[in-house]
């Protein structure tokens, strides 16, 4: 029998997920949640086959009890299940480490079918969401990493590499220091780097800085 937790903090969706997932023989709904701390503790008490997880729930942010989640149960499969467009939060889902993307508007079928695909230790996207994947990619094939920066996120990644602190450059192009960090996390998400250094050596490199 599969175990599934589900996680979302609106009950009547819950009740719908119950009478769907009821109807398959070997699923069973072991545990449910309703705020990201939950999921986390019922995770420690408790096992599970796979986790579906509501993008928007009360408390800790579902990006920080996704990771959370993966570090404690690399191998658990996280299927993110939202209110949201593909587009908006599927890839950051992903790269986060959960296993698929369905939006709460599929029907009955595809979740089922999603959950069976994480569980074969596979991703999970739509036909929809996967073809835009492979124009992004055939877009940016060719581009050097860099090019695939906003405007503004070459300019804090310029100035990041000429060694400015995110407090001076807040100062520099009139933004606060919460945004220019957001977009310092966009940045490195981008070009697939984990430190200032990294940003620092490819600008070097690549001649963007002096």
């Amino acid at each position: 029998m599969i175990r599934i937790l589900i996680a979302d903090d609106h009950e009547i969706f819950r009740e719908g997920l119950r009478k769907i997932i009821d109807g398959i023989p070997d699923f069973c709904i072991a545990g449910e949640s309703a705020d990201g701390q939950d999921v986390l503790k019922k995770l420690r008490e408790g096992n599970y086959d796979v986790v579906v997880l509501d993008l928007k729930m009360p408390g800790k942010d579902w990006l920080d009890v996704l990771k959370e989640i993966k570090r404690e149960k690399p191998k658990l499969p996280v299927l993110v299940l939202s209110m949201y467009p593909e587009e908006r939060y599927a890839v950051r889902a992903l790269t986060a480490g959960a296993s698929g993307y369905v939006t709460k508007t599929s029907v009955s079928g595809e979740l089922i079918n999603a959950i069976r695909k994480v569980l074969q230790g596979k991703k999970y996207i739509s036909t929809t969401l996967g073809e835009q994947l492979a124009s992004t990619l055939e877009a940016n094939a060719g581009k050097p990493p860099h090019e695939t920066l906003s405007e503004r996120e070459f300019q804090v990644m310029c100035l990041i590499a000429q060694g400015k602190t995110v407090k001076e450059i807040a100062d520099e192009i009139y933004l606060s220091v919460t945004t220019v960090s957001t977009y310092r996390s966009r940045v490195l998400e981008k070009m697939n780097m984990k430190s200032n250094a990294e940003l620092t050596r490819y600008a070097l490199e690549n001649g963007l800085i002096d």
